[in-house]
This record gives structure tokens, sequence and C-alpha cells, in this order.
């Protein structure tokens, strides 16, 4: 039986392209985690990572582990000594080739890995932007008194509310959150039995649109009761009671936005909601 120096370098070179393939799939994994790239990127990325690190070890334990003695038939008679001493020179050279760089490339391989794993532990260490319960008990609203708009960012004057209607409003600049819609309504003051959380302006008040029980929008307005509905579960707020739920699965008030008006005529936000807005979460019923 004989093996070339080229069949001894093949398991080698397999080898180190699993190795290497492993170390930029581990680079690849944490370019993906640090960019914010999709999950099924960083998926993918892993997929590589450990599939190199495997498909090496294999060929590593298969190719390169001595398995057993090389048999092979002769005719019974000594060989020259010094044919002897070449022959085991050589199967020494092809059983225990030049691993020093092999071993190299696992350690580059298994640090690579072991070093993208982690770039996650730094989510769980320090949450990137916001702690995530600041984020659910404060919107944009806080953000230096904004300005009221509609939807199409135009600011909203306190003549443009009506008994008639209730108007939708954003902080400006903020069109887009999902925690910020508000609404604005007017009564009559002399209505009211409980104060509103946030104030009001010749009867205008304000309250955040987010139902508190599964965040869909109260967007349906009951003028002779002054009542908003939840189209969705039907939970219904007495904005006369201070946005109180009289009915429906929801169990909090609707959070009250406190407003002020400045010398032009148009309202701002004077601070955030009284209380985070929509449904409640683990720490917060």
């Amino acid at each position: 039986m004989t093996r070339t120096r080229e069949d001894a370098d093949r398991p080698q070179i397999a080898i180190v392209a699993s190795f290497g393939a492993a170390i930029a799939g581990a680079v690849l994994f944490a370019t993906a985690y640090a960019l914010a790239w999709s999950t099924q990127a960083m998926g993918a990325a892993l997929v590589i990572a450990f599939g190199g690190l495997s498909v090496g070890l294999t060929v590593w334990a298969r190719r390169l582990t001595r398995q057993g003695g090389y048999v092979e038939e002769h005719e019974g008679f000594a060989s020259p000594q010094s044919e002897t001493t070449a022959a085991a020179g050589e199967l020494t050279a092809i059983a225990h080739p030049h691993r020093r760089g092999l071993l190299a490339m696992l350690m580059l391989a298994v640090s690579a890995v072991g070093a993208a794993l982690l770039f996650p532990l730094r989510s769980l260490l320090q949450p990137r932007g916001e702690h995530p319960l600041r984020q659910l008990s404060q919107t944009a609203w806080r953000l230096d008194n904004p300005r009221l708009v509609d939807a199409d960012n135009r600011p909203v004057r306190l003549s443009d509310v009506t008994e008639e209607t209730v108007l939708k409003v954003f902080p400006e600049g903020h069109t887009e959150g999902g925690d910020v819609p508000a609404f604005l309504v007017r009564i009559t003051p002399s209505r009211f039995t409980v104060r509103p959380p946030g104030g009001m302006i010749d009867g205008v008040v304000a309250y955040s649109l987010v139902c508190t029980h599964a965040g869909c929008p109260v967007s349906l307005y009951e003028q002779g009761t002054a009542q908003m509905l939840c189209p969705c579960h039907q939970s219904i707020f007495d904005l006369l009671a201070a946005g109180k739920p009289v009915q429906g699965p929801a169990a909090r008030s609707l959070p009250g936005l406190p407003i002020a008006v400045d010398e032009a005529g148009f309202l701002y936000a004077t601070g955030d909601f009284t209380s985070p807005p929509g449904p409640g979460y683990w720490s917060r019923p």
C-alpha cells in the first residue's frame, strides 16, 4: 500500500479551508449582529462558523489520526536496513504531518467563534438605546415641549378643536411612533365629574389614543355621553371621569396628556403622558 505526498496534503488543505470558513462565519456573525442585520443573516453566519469547525475536526479525526498499522503482503524476506529506514521515515511523515499550522488554525477558528458569541451578551449587559422599561414608560411627548400636529405634521391650534369632532394628534417630528398617538376633544367644562389627568384648556382635553387593554386605537367617540369606544374589544372610557374604563376588558384609565397653548394659539405638550400608554406588561398590570 502506498500513499503519495499529494494524498497526504489533501486532508490538511480541507482542514485549513474548513477552519478558514469557520473564521469567516464568525466575523460575518459579529458584523451582522453589530449592524442589526436580519436574523436569517445571523443564522446563516452561525451555520458557516459551526459547520466549518465540524467539518475540519471530522476530517482531522478521520484522515490524520492514526487508525491502525499499515498491512502489506511481502515475500517473507527481510529488506535491507536502508530501505527499512527510508520506509519508516516516509510513513512517519505521512502519519504525523506538520500539525503546528493546523493547531494554530484550529485555535484561531475557535477563538473567532467564541469572540463572535460574546457579541449577543452585550444586549443583556448593556441594552442598545434606551433601557427597555424606559422605552415602555416614556414617549416622545417628553422631549422639549413639542407642538401638537396632525398626521400631515401641521400644527394644531386651540380653535381647531370643536365639540363635534375628535382630533388625532402627534408630537411634532414624531408622527411614526406607535406609542405617541393622542386625541383632542372639547367638552363643556361643567360636565366633568373628575378633573382630567392632563388638565384642560377651555374644555379641550388630550388623552392617549392607545387602548390600555390590547393597544388598539380608541377611535369612536360618543358626543352625548363623552365616551370613547375601542372597536377591537368594546372597552369604553368615560372622559368625564378622567378616562376611566366603564365597560369592557380594559382595566386602566386612558393616560392624559398635559397641554398648553402658546401666544400664536398653537397647542403644545408640557410633558409626557400621565401614565405609560398602551397595555400592561410584566411590572405593570
